[in-house]
């Protein structure tokens, strides 16, 4: 499946950061919830976007509670103290009882750890995968304020590792970015990595900001691999691969979805690219995440191809689902509360677009729940907070970021057994 370049979507998609679509009903109050997503760098517009999105459509459909919802964006710039004093602010002076974000792991955990926690919001992610919030959660540490809807880095990381294996690759060096995400998959990959006997000859963190990585590339290129994986964002990994390329290091290349992005394609260039495979993970073949295509598309004239756009929908509907399903004035707890009753199997389905949501309205207003059918299909979070999900292998070509293959969420989950 042939998509369209991230740039241009962005340009499109930045247009509509902010707007807040009031159409339908006067409604004589409003409700905020925050986002702090990272709005400075080209994938990042998207998901912002995305999640305003999903406010247009419930505002249109009457809002929460009878409140137009308003979505209050801060950028992170994928900085943690950034992220951190922008969640602060939100919580602090907006007041919110939701917060969307962020994307970064290495972002979202001081915001979780020090303003969401200690302010009892609820915060729901849509792209934040390190394994640490697993932990964290596993020992009720989150309160059962933290949700997302982004699985975790080990669905990545074993994928990355099965194609190595599938390519025949006998030898890989890993770079990964020195915070609490690239430590995770970095660490991970290199687990499966071994466990199909693929050696690691060396596993390498970047710190970002710094002039040069020829120390770090100098570094992973004693060990002579046959190929590099790469869980890097597009700042630092520009100039890492740009390094390892002008040192003769193999154009053979594994990168992490953080790479997915017209800015590292166009800076690197396509002609040092033909060998480089991405992974990420995917919305299933579904009805209802075939539905989100279309209506994405109808919205912003180009198909939803960025990373995290179908699961920075679903976080927001599914936060405005427990809103409403908590009533006016609820606790940012007694909000996360209600997460298991609006994506409750049992529940009545629901499309995910303005319809459901008001559909949700009617059934919860009842007493019953809800199954939300959405973008990255039927959403269920286990008790963690945590969600499984298919995957994709992506290539870099002239026409944009193309899907090579797709492996469901069973043979994803059988793969990811086998390695243990």
């Amino acid at each position: 499946m042939k998509t369209t370049t991230l740039a241009r979507t962005g340009l499109m998609l930045g247009a509509a950061l902010g707007v807040l679509v009031t159409a339908g009903a006067a409604s004589a109050c409003t409700t905020k919830i925050g986002a702090v997503l990272p709005t400075s760098v080209d994938w990042g517009k998207p998901i912002a976007a995305t999640a305003q999105f999903a406010v247009d459509q419930v505002n249109e459909a009457g809002g929460v509670n009878g409140c137009q919802i308003e979505m209050v964006l801060r950028d992170t710039q994928v900085d943690p103290k950034v992220g951190v004093d922008a969640a602060k602010a939100l919580v602090d002076l907006d007041g919110v009882r939701v917060l969307l974000g962020a994307v970064s792991s290495g972002v979202s955990m001081p915001i979780l750890t020090s303003v969401t926690l200690p302010a009892g919001v609820m915060q729901m992610s849509c792209c934040s995968s390190s394994t640490a919030f697993t932990q964290l959660a596993a020992e009720g540490k989150t309160e059962g304020l933290w949700f997302r809807t982004f699985a975790t880095s080990g669905v990545q990381a074993a994928m990355g590792a099965k194609v190595a294996a599938d390519r025949g690759y006998k030898s890989v060096a890993i770079f990964y970015k020195n915070d609490d995400w690239g430590q995770d998959i970095g660490k991970l990959v290199a687990a499966d990595l071994e466990a199909l006997g693929i050696e690691v000859t060396g596993s390498v963190a970047l710190n970002d900001g710094q002039p040069s990585y020829r120390a770090e590339v100098t570094e992973a290129l004693q060990g002579q691999p046959e190929a590099i994986y790469l869980a890097l964002y597009p700042k630092e990994g520009i100039a890492a691969v740009r390094e390892w390329l002008s040192l003769g290091g193999t154009q053979n290349m594994i990168v992490a979805n953080s790479l997915k992005s017209d800015e590292f394609a166009e800076n690197v260039g396509l002609q040092f690219l033909g060998n480089t495979l991405g992974t990420d993970t995917a919305s299933p073949r579904a009805e209802s995440a075939d539905a989100f295509v279309t209506r994405y598309t109808e919205r912003f004239e180009s198909a939803p191809t960025g990373p995290g756009l179908a699961n920075s929908y679903d976080a927001t509907m599914i936060a405005l689902l427990a809103m409403q399903a908590a009533g006016e004035g609820a606790s940012g707890a007694e909000i996360a509360a209600q997460v298991g009753r609006v994506t409750n199997p049992e529940g009545t389905p629901i499309s995910a677009d303005g319809a459901g949501f008001a559909a949700a309205v009617e059934v919860l207003s009842s007493g019953g729940d809800v199954f939300y059918q959405g973008a990255t299909g039927n959403v269920q979070f286990d008790e963690n907070g945590d969600v499984s999900a298919p995957a994709v292998i992506w290539s870099f070509t002239e026409e944009g970021i193309t899907e090579q293959e797709y492996i469901s969420l069973d043979e994803v989950n059988a793969f990811m057994a086998s390695l243990k």
